[in-house]
């Protein structure tokens, strides 16, 4: 477990603030609510349009190929993920804190963040290539060995859009931020649509979406430029990059952890009941995770803001909006176990029936999402990504332990048992984690004040 009271040698220290009172009511609490309401409704809006235009992108691919190109195009694209992220050492998680923190000097972090992506792509797709005998033996048997080597491509590029992604986010362009997450998923369908004209299978679905991936990098790329990160670099600094890449992997984990937790139960699915019935859960799947959406934004918004905020502040504005964001995710899940008996059949197909009772009992643990992005940003943003990555730690141990024993006998409905008690899990851990560090914080600023 980490040890919340030993500094992080990846953060620089920061002046101890003072305790803080009770949050009166004022024009300044009034502005900030606005902004935070303003810049949450932003990035939902940027999700929203991400989460139609894959949902549009499914139902093509669903249309055309049937449950089985479903779940080839889930594994091509949570697979190569999860490997980008380890060969970059989390970088899209460590971009906006080193980024967003005044301290650190921005003429040698920005090329050596741009140093540490080139090499991380690099590492993604030459990794990937050294695994596929091993994936293609458990993933992608039904689709053929080239089809494994050819999602390599797609393991060198997602690495600039996860970044990029992550630059816009630091540099405090939430506009663009929130835009790129849209624009990711968009730019697939007139560019799959142009090669299904002459071209199906596995094959186009790879190409549309390594094309896809470098269309919407090329757009982040210019947005950066029109903001002036490229503006006054200096050289790269391999010590800034280990620090970097330190803070990186801790939060790398929880990353990696969030990821397996959530698409754990796909990968086992698919590898135990075959790509049809994974097609039919991840339908289930991409329905419920439409509650996600506000502890997405949350979490996207309130990471940089709590990297700039001194300690105290961060946390008083977590606890105060813990209930709210709870709230709101509940509310979003009723209408969506209302519609979900009539609306997956109608739009996928009759075939698509067999998601509906999974889509509920996902819906029933996922709301507690919210408060998990709400404090996964605390934590991150006072320089604890450790904490963070073991509290999600007790999630992905209920995940795996559950999706063993479910999956195998109940399929679907039990890979959907496992993820909703995993999601609850989470949840509850990172909350004692908040509290424990907010205490220990609470109890150093006592400690300062009374030998100062």
């Amino acid at each position: 477990m980490t040890d919340t009271r030993r500094p992080d040698p990846a953060v620089p220290p920061e002046p101890v603030p003072p305790e803080p009172g009770p949050a009166g009511p004022g024009p300044e609490a009034g502005r900030l609510r606005r902004r935070l309401v303003a810049l949450v409704a932003g990035n939902m809006a940027g999700r929203v349009g991400a989460l139609a235009s894959l949902g549009v992108a499914t139902v093509m691919v669903a249309r055309i190929g049937g449950p089985a190109l479903v779940g080839a195009f889930t594994l091509v694209r949570i697979l190569p993920g999860l490997l980008c992220q380890l060969s970059s050492a989390g970088l899209p998680g460590a971009a906006p804190y080193f980024l967003a923190r005044d301290a650190e000097d921005q003429r040698r972090v920005r090329p050596t963040l741009a140093a540490l992506t080139v090499l991380g792509a690099v590492a993604a797709g030459a990794g990937w290539l050294l695994l596929s005998p091993a994936v293609h033996a458990v993933f992608f048997q039904t689709f053929g060995f080239w089809i494994t080597l050819a999602a390599a491509a797609p393991a060198f590029t997602q690495t600039f859009v996860s970044v990029g992604k992550g630059l816009l986010q630091g540099t405090g362009d939430q506009a663009g931020a929130s835009l790129a997450i849209a624009v990711e998923e968009f730019v697939f369908l007139p560019i799959y649509g142009i090669i299904l004209i002459g071209w199906y299978g596995p094959g186009a679905l790879i190409t549309g979406l390594v094309l896809a991936d470098v269309a919407a990098a090329a757009w982040i790329v210019r947005r950066l430029a029109r903001g002036g990160f490229f503006a006054g670099w200096g050289r790269p600094d391999a010590r800034l990059g280990r620090r970097i890449a330190g803070y990186g992997l801790r939060g790398y984990v929880g990353q990696l952890i969030d990821l397996l937790q959530l698409r754990f139960d796909m990968a086992l699915l698919g590898a135990i009941a075959g790509p049809s019935v994974l097609g039919v859960y991840t339908v289930a799947s991409k329905f419920a995770e439409l509650v996600q959406l506000p502890g997405l934004a949350v979490n996207y918004v309130l990471y940089p803001d709590f990297a700039k905020d001194d300690r105290a502040t961060a946390a008083r504005r977590t606890a105060r909006l813990v209930l709210p964001v709870l709230g709101v995710s509940a509310l979003a899940a009723l209408p969506l176990a209302l519609v979900a008996g009539t609306a997956l059949p109608w739009v996928f197909g009759d075939v698509f029936d067999d998601a509906v009772v999974p889509t509920h009992i996902r819906l029933a643990g996922v709301v507690t999402f919210g408060v998990t992005g709400l404090v996964m940003a605390y934590l991150y943003g006072v320089g604890r990504p450790g904490a963070a990555s073991t509290g999600q730690a007790i999630g992905l141990v209920v995940v795996v332990v559950l999706g063993v024993l479910l999956i195998p006998s109940h399929g679907a409905t039990g890979a959907a048992i496992a993820t909703s008690v995993s999601f609850v899990a989470t949840t509850a851990a990172l909350l004692l984690w908040f509290r424990h560090v907010r205490d220990l914080d609470a109890r150093d600023r006592r400690a300062a004040a009374e030998k100062g």
